[in-house]
């Protein structure tokens, strides 16, 4: 075995696609290895790449292929032979294909009976024949959407390819990729070594395009710029913002980063410093440098692709492109503070939110008056809440956001900070607003958090469900891929500022009032009963892959699901009816959260599976009753020791569990009824519900239900039952 080396070169890749690329290559080429049966040693392999080149090295890999086994199967002996024993068309047909005279064929036989097949055995092919091959494969493999031409070529890539390294151990392996020969002269840093590079071997090639100023290796890249960013931003007296996204797409344009500490005029820092970060990480790629009280200074970071000889010209070029950019921010920053959020305000009313939903005002008045009613289940201010609604849209019509989309929320707070016209607020109210306004947009990714303050998540809150609401009466619910109005984020995001906020308002309640306060009217799914129906099922149908991601099957989540109660209107008391006993009229979502928590709990004891597994068989028995259950228990119609002992140990269970339902503490539930196990095991082994004296069956039937609602009033555990 030797070591293996590819390397494509290439002019500069797309550098948000390059990680992606070089797995893609990476796992191409170890798939055409396995695939062709060649055997190989990764050892700590992974992608390599750097602006200008993708390769993969191997530490070791076979010369050659193991010997090449065949067997083909041919036609069954009474359609191969005629009835002389003489062959047929059939296996002349065969033998000529396989190339041998049909006396050399075997025979095996299969279910069918006997027939013939061809064997043989071949040496197989050398490595280095099917290196070129391999590559080539793992090239088409690919995903490259709009791949590029170059030259009078045919072939395409995702940026013209100009070298070729192909060796395995000390050896060129002799190929053509895309027009590429190969060799082993690869390529070297552009500027600080701008000639080829000799590779004596697979496992020289890191070290030779080190010395030749390239990093190939991304973790070491990573870690360089890093190392680097940090210690310039000791050197100028503060540390340094790495955010990753920006690392990733640094490490992406370098192959041998070099730190430049530059420096803007402070008078800039009047502005916000979320406008002055996104311009300096999302526009230009440099790494702010925050003082020691995490505030932005007038210091950043630029990784240059070089050690320039004259490090003060780089420095000057970063601080000349950044500059513009903090002039117009400052401008706009200026100018919105001199229109004032009142001004920003009225605006709204002349800017179309969704044609069937009327103006973004009109949305900011719905909002306004859900946040108003929210805000005292939680003890918040309702007027304060009112307000931070009323005022969370107006940074849209600023001219800060109008550049700076990303600063929604953000340009807000700062507004409201700043204006005089709030000058009635105290302080503390005019802090809580404005951190409301920003938080009402948490969480703003995957990952996120909920916004931190109550009133943050009663403005959260309220600006989901009229988003939700807004997108089913418009008739905008997601199909397929399509989410124009991103409602599974926005359900996603109520849902877990709701549970992790300890919000623990009724969930249908917030959804009617949001729907009836749209000015288009929906119509309910033909598989719901109500248009707040559905959109309930949407808001929890989100929470599967929460839970999911958390560790929770979709057998206990569907468990909870079936005992979660609707409260409200015409669907709220039918779902009531249905029920099971001691269900939460609560039916809010930290309700669901801790019964879920609890179940999962359950599932874990040793009783849990039998216990399910006797409330499914207790739940078909009872389904298959003609007309109304019996709820009347009669224990003079006890006639085995089974059934009395199980009637004692549920009276008991539902005396314990009582208080227990009633405090929400579904642990202690759940844990006091898997005590119930040996007298309902049994129960089932003894007893004979379905007995033929009426009275007797009836008074069972009583006991079953009694039993088979207390084991379902925290989760419908049937469903952990296989």
């Amino acid at each position: 075995m030797l070591p293996l080396l590819v390397e494509l070169g290439t002019e500069e890749l797309p550098v948000k696609a390059l990680p992606g690329l070089a797995q893609a290559f990476f796992d191409g080429v170890l798939d055409g290895l396995a695939k062709r049966g060649i055997a190989f040693d990764r050892g700590a392999a992974k992608p390599l790449y750097s602006p200008r080149r993708l390769a993969v090295v191997l530490p070791a890999v076979a010369v050659e292929q193991p010997e090449q086994h065949s067997e083909v199967l041919g036609p069954y002996l009474n359609i191969a032979l005629d009835a002389d024993g003489q062959p047929t068309r059939a296996l002349a047909g065969f033998a000529a294909k396989a190339g041998v005279e049909w006396t050399a064929l075997e025979k095996t036989t299969d279910n069918k009976g006997e027939r013939f097949v061809h064997r043989s055995r071949t040496p197989g092919a050398r490595t280095a024949e099917l290196l070129g091959e391999i590559v080539r494969e793992a090239i088409a493999a690919m995903p490259i959407p709009k791949p590029m031409r170059w030259g009078a070529h045919a072939h395409g890539f995702a940026r013209p390819v100009h070298w070729l390294v192909l060796m395995l151990g000390g050896e060129i392996v002799d190929a053509e990729v895309l027009g590429a020969r190969s060799d082993r002269m690869s390529r070297g840093h552009r500027f600080m070594h701008d000639k080829p590079v000799w590779i004596g071997g697979a496992d020289d090639y890191v070290d030779a395009l080190r010395g030749a100023k390239v990093l190939v290796d991304p973790e070491e890249r990573r870690a360089r710029i890093v190392a680097e960013v940090e210690a310039a931003a000791r050197n100028a007296g503060g540390t340094a913002r790495i955010d990753d996204g920006i690392l990733e797409e640094v490490n992406g344009l370098v192959e041998w980063p070099k730190a430049v500490v530059c420096s803007f005029e402070r008078e800039f820092l009047a502005v916000p410093q979320e406008a002055l970060i996104a311009t300096m990480e999302t526009n230009q790629k440099f790494f702010p440098v925050l003082d020691n009280e995490s505030r932005l200074s007038e210091h950043f970071v630029g990784i240059a692709n070089i050690e320039s000889k004259d490090e003060a010209e780089v420095r000057k070029g970063y601080e000349r492109v950044i500059r513009p950019r903090f002039s117009d921010a400052k401008f706009f920053f200026v100018e919105d503070m001199k229109q004032g959020l009142a001004s920003m305000n009225e605006g709204l009313a002349t800017v179309t939110y969704q044609k069937a939903l009327g103006t973004v005002a009109d949305k900011v008045a719905r909002v306004a008056a859900l946040a108003e009613a929210i805000a005292p289940q939680v003890g918040v201010d309702a007027a304060l809440a009112r307000r931070a609604a009323q005022l969370s849209k107006a940074d849209l019509q600023s001219r800060l956001v109008g550049e700076f989309p990303e600063l929604q929320g953000i340009a807000g707070r700062h507004y409201v900070m700043q204006d005089a016209a709030l000058s009635e607020l105290s302080l503390e109210q005019r802090t809580a607003l404005a951190a409301a306004i920003d938080e009402a947009y948490m969480p703003r990714f995957a990952g996120d958090a909920i916004a931190p303050s109550k009133l943050g998540q009663v403005l959260a809150i309220a600006e989901r469900l009229d988003t939700l609401a807004g997108g089913f009466a418009a008739g905008l619910k997601p199909t397929g891929n399509k989410d124009p109005f991103a409602l599974r984020r926005n359900a996603l995001g109520l849902a877990r500022t709701l549970i992790e906020g300890g919000v623990d308002a009724a969930l249908d309640p917030l959804v009617e009032a949001a729907l009836d306060a749209q000015p288009a009217k929906p119509s309910a799914d033909s598989n719901t009963e109500s248009a707040a129906t559905d959109l309930r099922d949407f808001i929890l149908d989100r929470l599967r892959g929460y839970y999911a991601d958390q560790g929770v099957t979709p057998q206990q989540f569907e468990a909870v699901v079936q005992v979660f109660p609707v409260v409200g209107g015409s669907a709220g008391a039918a779902s009531a009816a249905n029920a099971p006993a001691g269900a939460s009229s609560a039916g809010s979502l930290p309700d669901f959260d801790r019964r879920l928590k609890a179940l999962v709990e359950f599932a874990a004891l040793p009783e849990a599976e039998a216990l399910a597994a006797a409330n499914k068989r207790s739940r078909n028995i009872l389904k298959k009753v003609e007309g109304e259950v019996p709820t009347a228990i009669n224990p003079a119609l006890f006639s085995d020791d089974a059934e009395r002992e199980l009637a004692e140990a549920v009276d008991a269970a539902i005396a314990d569990t009582d208080p227990l339902l009633a405090a929400r503490d579904y642990v202690a539930v759940l844990g006091r009824l898997a005590r119930l196990r040996p007298q309902v095991d049994r129960f089932f082994d003894e007893v004979m519900v379905n007995a033929d004296d009426p009275a007797v069956r009836a008074n069972r039937l009583a006991l079953l239900k009694r039993l088979s609602d207390r084991l379902g009033s925290v989760a419908a555990i049937e469903h952990l039952s296989a």
